[in-house]
């Protein structure tokens, strides 16, 4: 009853209306990070997908990303963020926001690789692999910094709930790509955006996007809730 009472509050529903008014613009970035499952490999497949004398496999180029979260992780934590704090304060709004500006540039290069093997050259994997640390920069700058700012935005009663809330913000961004996929397909199998311009357009996308979250940010009133924790008995 404590938690209905206070998600119902005037307190609660305006947590959920700010935070929601974040997750729209994160839920974008999900849209285009979840294609690394999924677009990407196809356009892997036809790279070179040699590297140091070993040929990958298309689906294997993902696992450059948990290689990468592990390495960048503590990379940003302890030097980029420290190094970026001197220029300009780093708040979690900000960090998100550069993340997002991250996820173009990444998107850009695939679209840009997608532009080659149109012409039919086949391009190295390295430049894809470019793309995945841009990518997994912005993931770090984006969903770790989500998950943080979430828990300490909302009312001790509600962090599980926004956590949830939080995670539908994620299954949104699938869907978005899901339908994306569903209205560009003719009725011949072809697609509306065949090619470069498929990646193209997710990268204009996300740049609006981004540019939008800008706006919103220098609006939003933050206003932490820390965790209590009971003293041992």
């Amino acid at each position: 009853m404590h938690f209905v009472k206070t998600m119902l509050s005037r307190t609660g529903l305006g947590t959920l209306g700010k935070l929601a008014s974040i997750y729209v613009f994160t839920a974008m970035f999900w849209a285009l990070f979840e294609q690394i499952g999924s677009s990407w490999v196809l356009q892997a497949q036809k790279m070179d997908r040699h590297l140091f004398g070993v040929e990958l496999l298309p689906s294997q180029i993902q696992a450059a990303n948990p290689l990468l979260i592990m390495l960048l992780t503590p990379l940003f934590t302890y030097l980029v963020y420290p190094a970026l704090n001197r220029l300009l304060e780093m708040t979690a709004l900000r960090k998100m926001a550069m993340g997002m500006f991250l996820t173009v540039a990444a998107f850009a290069i695939a679209a840009g690789i997608q532009m080659r093997l149109d012409a039919g050259s086949i391009p190295s994997i390295g430049w894809q692999l470019l793309a995945y640390v841009l990518l997994t920069a912005a993931e770090v700058m984006i969903s770790i910094t989500c998950l943080e700012f979430s828990y300490t935005q909302a009312p001790n009663a509600m962090k599980s709930f926004i956590m949830a809330f939080y995670f539908l913000s994620i299954a949104i961004g699938n869907l978005f790509t899901s339908a994306v996929n569903f209205l560009i397909q003719n009725p011949d199998g072809s697609s509306k955006l065949a090619g470069a311009s498929y990646f193209w357009f997710f990268t204009l996308l996300m740049l609006i996007t981004a540019l939008l979250f800008l706006l919103v940010i220098r609006r939003y009133r933050e206003k932490t809730y820390l965790h209590e924790e009971k003293p041992a008995s």
